[in-house]
């Protein structure tokens, strides 16, 4: 598995998610630009993974800025969300390896001609990366098994706009590039996401276990529940948007998913929304999928059990 980072809180999680689930190996990840700079998501991503006893997986330094621009500041909503170091203000001073020289976008199609159909890649911030990838060799990324993405909304209202959800409205067009590649993807949007809330009590329980990686989890934890008090006070807990990726490449019984051809809108008030594209309704194969239901009790319990287990002494 490969996942692809702007790493803020909920990446953090989806780290841990990861390692915490046998069934996959993490072989990399690599950055974004979104709720921090690439480069500190780099940064941060190392750390995450010196953190969780796992400093030798490598991460790579991807896309600064989305396919149609050519720079990037963090929005402020982004930085009160997750802090403006990205994980909650946890000043995180592990030490970490050199950077990699080679890109993300290399790393990438190297490893789907590597693996092929056994490498799953979740993505988690924007899609620039996979797009940038399907710009140089889509041949070589069509040999990859699955792509699961976090970001979209097809049957609920945007986080950033009625129409659009944030890891989308990044990029829009790199969205819309990856929706219509022919690559197998599987939206993992807010209509699934939104349903899966982690509380103070969950994180009490991660606080006990006393380790310096379940107490800085809390914390970080603890803060987005802080942020979501403002933003979302509705929902009486965070959303555990990008974990719910990872589960889902790594057992897609989790929810139900709606075959659709899907494309982004990339022009006027709607830019940036998730829609079926009515060009593709026909189509004799249909190559992405949007959740629309999830089996929430199940997983939490997973989300839990896993990264309960990563975290315990």
């Amino acid at each position: 598995m490969i996942l692809d980072l702007d790493t803020g809180i909920d990446d953090a999680l989806a780290i841990a998610y990861a390692l915490g689930s046998s069934e996959v190996d993490l072989i990399g990840i690599t950055s974004e630009y979104g709720n921090v700079l690439t480069e500190r998501s780099v940064v941060n991503s190392q750390q995450i993974l010196h953190l969780l006893g796992h400093p030798d997986i490598p991460v790579y330094l991807g896309a600064g800025h989305s396919t149609t621009t050519n720079d990037f500041s963090v929005l402020p909503i982004s930085a009160e969300i997750h802090g403006q170091d990205g994980v909650g203000e946890l000043h995180l001073t592990e030490p970490h390896p050199e950077m990699v020289t080679e890109s993300a976008v290399d790393f990438i199609l190297r490893a789907c001609q590597e693996y092929g159909a056994d490498l799953s890649i979740v993505a988690t911030g924007p899609m620039t990366n996979l797009a940038l990838a399907i710009q140089k060799d889509l041949p070589t990324l069509k040999k990859v098994g699955q792509i699961v993405i976090m970001g979209g909304a097809l049957t609920v209202g945007g986080n950033v706009s009625p129409f659009a959800e944030a890891n989308i409205s990044q990029d829009p067009e790199a969205a819309d590039l990856l929706f219509k590649s022919g690559l197998p993807v599987t939206m993992v949007g807010l209509d699934v996401t939104l349903r899966t809330l982690f509380t103070r009590t969950d994180t009490a329980e991660w606080r006990a276990l006393g380790t310096p990686a379940a107490t800085a989890y809390a914390d970080m934890v603890d803060y987005y529940i802080k942020a979501y008090e403002v933003t979302s006070p509705h929902l009486h807990g965070c959303a555990l948007h990008d974990p719910l990726a990872v589960a889902v490449a790594i057992d897609p019984s989790l929810v139900t998913t709606f075959p659709l051809n899907l494309k982004t809108e990339i022009e006027g008030p709607s830019r940036g929304r998730t829609i079926g594209n009515n060009a593709r309704l026909d189509d004799p194969t249909t190559r992405t999928a949007v959740c629309v239901q999830v089996d929430t009790p199940r997983f939490l319990t997973e989300f839990k059990a896993r990264i309960g287990h990563l975290l315990a002494p």
